[in-house]
């Protein structure tokens, strides 16, 4: 059984038991979460798509911990002109374990 929700402007494939990373929800590590947009539901062979979401459907995860991701460089440069600025950025993220999916 596996789902497609939908969270932080993306999608993610999940089944029950898998460990995914999203975008920063700004809950604490320990506590549940509940994904209210579930765009699809396969069990086997019956699946229901959303329009644009199951009703009824919702997948819920527990909360691993907060973290940040790997950095990324923003390097400008403009040849012959003397400009060069170096700039960082890691992205915050949240891990979750993903432990039912009712649809």
């Amino acid at each position: 059984m596996y789902a497609i929700i939908e969270t932080g402007g993306k999608q993610y494939k999940v089944s029950e038991g898998d460990i995914i990373t999203v975008e920063k929800l700004g809950v604490e590590a320990g506590s549940d979460y509940t994904f209210e947009n579930v765009l699809a539901v396969c069990d086997g062979d019956k699946v229901s798509f959303g329009a644009p979401t199951v009703k009824g459907a919702s997948v819920k995860a527990s909360v691993i911990g907060d973290g940040k991701a790997k950095k990324v460089i923003i390097y400008k440069y403009k040849p012959k002109k003397g400009f060069h600025k170096k700039n960082g950025h890691r992205q915050p993220f949240t891990k979750l374990k993903i432990e039912k999916i009712n649809g």
